[in-house]
């Protein structure tokens, strides 16, 4: 075991570079809103001239969102199957484009996690084309009764599910979220208005205006999705102020990036979080099923929210369990921050870190693993209570009780037992793709699909009713 300092540590990183930095020159510039190259948003325009470009786009989305929200589910599904198609008949497009990002990335030192998080190949563009495909199958929302009844007067209620109108959308490089935003916001009857930052800038420029060429097509309005890359900084800013032109806004990225928004916004946020997720192995839990549930939770894809980033273990399983798991660990190439006692068990030739709290705290997006032993299961819930960022947690155990116990305390969104965290997806749960990870409590919470990007409203019929 190499045992190095913390300051000799890898930094963990999360995508600072997102949605917070204008784009390079030009990109985004073309077909983001509708506008050509060299007009408003490509010659770095004032505050003021950005705030009403970015505001009369939100009135185009509106404008647009009518047309949607009186579509019919074929209607919609035929638009999905009709951008699914023009996605993977300009893969090769997308790729190049792409291909420019990521160069980017890496002159700009981008973590190896957080570059697989943005890279597309025509496999990957397969992949988003078929969620799209997926979303195009699931029940339409819209029109659903959730509840209903008549009044004793015969008045006949409904309350309906309705859509939300405009759904704003400010992102990190991420450019699979541009397709999954703009099919989810579709089919669930809404516009949507995408701001998914430098990084993947020259990725969503193409994306975008592909979907935007099938939306037209298929005789929709193409300002149904629309970017402001163009407008950089100035035109995130601008679409937080634009409170009444959008309904809800949704941001998805590093904690800096929600945080700022939930702070300044005047539209209405729903808060999605970062993942700072635990495993916890107890005492009965099956050795070899844990060791294979932490690989996956941690080193199936690192670039991602629900990735494993602590792993607890209960000290009477550790003489067994954690020899193999740190092992298996190492061998992955994954740098180990542990207590002593954790780091007791680690092997020969494993990278080792002594944890700090910084470590407890940390959502690294890497190969890299905070690791503890604890006492009890009751040490192992209030280690979570206090760092966890509230997105996944998973608790591997052979006693029924325990796992009832882990279940009813942890207050997270999502809480596995006996499965990988990395089942905290729309696709995986059956939502088709997804806007993002809820960590909020009010309105949507843990993944969020169609329903969530509806509300709802009341419609009363009766017959010359008046009140008395």
């Amino acid at each position: 075991m190499t045992i190095v300092s913390q300051d000799e540590a890898t930094p963990a990183g999360g995508d600072s570079a997102g949605a917070g930095t204008p784009p390079p020159s030009g990109a985004g510039a073309a077909g983001a809103t509708g506008t050509p190259a060299g007009e408003a948003g490509a010659a770095a325009p004032g505050t003021q001239d950005v705030t009403t470009a970015v505001h009369d786009v939100a009135r185009r989305a509106k404008v647009a969102s009518r047309t949607l929200a009186t579509a019919n589910r074929m209607t919609k599904d035929a638009a999905l199957g009709a951008v699914a198609d023009a996605l993977v008949a300009d893969a090769d497009r997308i790729v190049a484009a792409n291909a420019e990002d990521l160069e980017r990335g890496r002159a700009n030192g981008m973590t190896d996690g957080l570059l697989d998080r943005l890279a597309l190949t025509p496999e990957r563009i397969a992949q988003i084309a078929a969620a799209l495909r997926d979303v195009a199958g699931l029940p339409d929302p819209v029109g659903e009764v959730v509840r209903g009844q008549t009044l004793p007067n015969g008045l006949r209620l409904r309350q309906v599910r309705v859509p939300m109108g405009v759904v704003g959308m400010i992102y990190e490089a991420r450019p699979n979220v541009t397709v999954d935003a703009a099919g989810l916001a579709l089919k669930s009857g809404n516009a949507v208005i995408l701001r998914g930052g430098s990084a993947a800038a020259s990725s969503n420029s193409v994306i975008v205006e592909v979907m935007r060429g099938a939306l037209e097509a298929r005789g929709l309005p193409a300002d149904l999705v629309q970017s402001i890359d163009a407008y950089g900084r100035a035109g995130g800013v601008a679409l937080m102020r634009a409170r009444g032109l959008v309904d809800v806004l949704i941001p998805r990225g590093g904690a800096d990036l929600i945080q700022t928004v939930v702070r300044e916004s005047l539209v209405p946020v729903i808060e999605t979080g970062v993942g700072n997720v635990h495993v916890y192995v107890d005492a009965t839990a099956d050795v070899d099923m844990a060791v294979a549930i932490v690989m996956n939770a941690k080193t199936q894809r690192v670039g991602v929210c629900n990735a494993a980033e602590t792993l607890l273990v209960h000290e009477d399983a550790a003489a067994a369990f954690l020899p193999a798991a740190l092992t298996a660990l190492s061998d992955a190439g994954v740098v180990l921050h542990g207590d002593a006692a954790a780091l007791s068990f680690a092997p020969a030739g494993a990278t080792a870190v002594p944890a700090t709290d910084e470590d407890w705290a940390t959502e690294y997006l890497a190969l890299e693993l905070g690791v503890r032993v604890v006492p009890s299961l009751d040490e192992a819930i209030e280690h979570i209570r206090t760092w966890s960022s509230g997105h996944t947690e998973a608790i591997v155990t052979r006693d029924i009780a325990a796992a009832d116990r882990f279940v009813a305390e942890v207050d997270s969104a999502a809480v596995m037992v006996n499965a990988s965290t990395r089942f905290t997806d729309g696709g995986e749960l059956g939502l088709g793709a997804e806007i993002g990870i809820s960590t909020q409590k009010l309105h949507a919470r843990g993944p969020m699909g169609l329903t969530e990007l509806t509300t709802t409203k009341w419609v009363v019929t009766g017959d010359g009713h008046v009140k008395p």
